[in-house]
């Protein structure tokens, strides 16, 4: 990742000014080349920011049951009249979405603009009228492809709404999202949220199995242009190319940000009324930092706002996993939270020192995204630079790791013996733990408390380890734990930390 002033030459006046309005549906076709967008994203950081309007005030006092009664009809996607190899849906604004985004199709070098049509939704006769004067035009789209089935188009990625956007594998339920760029996350002032407000999607050959998808960013603080390479398949893999332009100083950027939600499992349990066991997007944070550890973070929602930082330099990767696979783990047949992706990132390039920083809002109900996961660079990015990063995102089951995963944490009260606390950690079977658990070395940390010798025993249910120690917190109000196996002096699992809280 690369910070500097500089210019690209060679694009006309035109190019710019056809980029940087959003085009109605009478503007004409305009030619398209993927650095217009970089420099449309350049010229608007010289300007002040003008936030775009609102559409009118029928589709913005939608209520939610109002929104649901109108669907895009599939069969009248774009490119479901042709041979391409994806279709696209697009959804209406209004409710939680207060701007529309202008989209383009890109063919033969050229983008054409697609006009806001709201007779391509069907309807119920709930639904309400609604105008269509004013600054309308779509919220997002969803992308389709065969995925499983010959002839079936499978939806596997969405981009609605400010910078995000989710994609599963196949066969997954949509869970965690992504966004294009997080700034001033639980700071004191206020989140800024940069918003996608254009387009281009690239019109695919009948057998490609790619798609690529240009957008154009903007904020208050930051300008962007980005290139999406998305790939589908048994996990989604997306290449990301993001050029960025501060308007102002950015103290504090979060790269390549994840969101999720984290309700409670066996860890706080007993904080919720509930029949099922463990209700989470994903359950833990993981990290292939520049030193060669692999870590692993179970998720919290605390009673208060926790930020942690991991102090890194060049990650090898980081992402927040859903590691509890079976049915039985959440026992909720409608949300099905077994079958929601992971997402691993991997950085391209020199992303140089900072660390992973990770979020954790506290949260009483399963609608809100209280976790927070994103690259945040020591050095902050200038007024005036341009910052270049590149950077894969894998939607699945998560990265194949060589050494043995922390499956489940369980906390709860000493039963026998003086006051304190137990902590079981489950490691998964693997060939490196194979053999008796005594011939393993069970390191353990922390610098708060005192912790007892760890019992290391087979467990019969998963064929792993299961590890098991405690500590009195006395009067703590957090107690920081950290515990990993080895033999001979080497790693043969992940790190496993922990925050415990009272």
């Amino acid at each position: 990742m690369t910070s500097r002033r500089s210019f690209l030459g060679g694009v006309s006046s035109l190019a710019l000014v056809s980029l940087a309005c959003p085009l109605r549906a009478t503007d004409r076709s305009h030619s398209f080349n993927p650095q217009d967008v970089i420099a449309t994203a350049r010229r608007l950081s010289e300007a002040p920011f003008e936030p775009r309007a609102k559409v009118p005030k029928d589709w913005l006092s939608l209520t939610y049951e109002e929104y649901q009664t109108r669907w895009f009809r599939s069969r009248d996607a774009l490119w479901s009249k042709t041979n391409r190899s994806y279709n696209v849906d697009f959804f209406l604004p209004g409710l939680y979405f207060p701007r529309a985004v202008q989209i383009h199709q890109v063919a033969d070098g050229k983008a054409h603009p697609i006009p806001f049509d709201l007779s391509l939704f069907d309807k119920t006769d709930k639904a309400p009228d609604l105008g269509t004067d004013g600054a309308l035009g779509y919220s997002g789209f969803r992308l389709r492809t065969e995925l499983s089935e010959p002839g079936k188009r499978t939806e596997f990625c969405v981009f609605q709404g400010a910078s995000y956007f989710r994609a599963i594998g196949m066969g997954q339920t949509y869970g965690l999202s992504a966004r294009g760029l997080a700034l001033k996350t639980a700071d004191a002032d206020g989140e800024e949220f940069p918003e996608f407000t254009e387009f281009w999607l690239e019109a695919p050959a009948p057998d490609q199995r790619e798609m690529v998808v240009h957008a154009l960013m903007d904020s208050p603080s930051v300008t962007g242009a980005y290139r999406f390479t998305i790939r589908p398949g048994r996990a989604c893999v997306m290449d990301v190319e993001a050029t960025l332009f501060p308007r102002v100083d950015l103290p504090h950027a979060g790269l390549a940000p994840l969101t999720s939600m984290f309700l409670f499992d066996r860890t706080n349990r007993n904080r919720f009324d509930d029949f099922r066991p463990s209700v989470h997007d994903s359950d833990g944070l993981l990290i292939a930092n520049g030193n060669g550890e692999t870590l692993w973070r179970p998720l919290a929602n605390p009673t208060r706002l926790q930020v942690s930082s991991f102090v890194d330099e060049n990650p090898r990767g980081f992402g927040l996993m859903q590691r509890s696979r079976s049915l039985s783990d959440f026992a909720d047949l409608e949300a099905r939270y077994e079958n929601r992706p992971s997402l691993w990132i991997e950085p391209k390039g020199d992303w140089g020192p900072g660390a992973v920083t990770l979020v954790e809002i506290p949260a009483d109900k399963e609608i809100y995204d209280n976790i927070v996961a994103y690259w945040r660079p020591r050095v902050p990015f200038a007024a005036g630079s341009e910052v270049r990063l590149e950077y894969r995102m894998n939607w699945g089951d998560g990265p194949n790791l060589p050494l043995a995963q922390v499956i489940d944490t369980a906390a709860g009260a000493r039963v026998f013996g003086p006051p304190g606390r137990i902590m079981v950690v489950d490691f998964a079977s693997h060939p490196l733990l194979e053999g008796e658990p005594e011939d393993l070395d069970v390191v353990l940390a922390s610098p708060h408390v005192m912790l007892s010798q760890g019992v290391l025993q087979r467990n019969p249910a998963t064929g792993g380890l299961r590890l098991a120690f405690s500590f009195d917190p006395g009067t703590r109000d957090h107690v920081e734990l950290r515990a990993e196996l080895r033999r001979g002096g080497q790693a043969v699992s992940e790190v496993w930390l922990y925050r415990w809280t009272a």
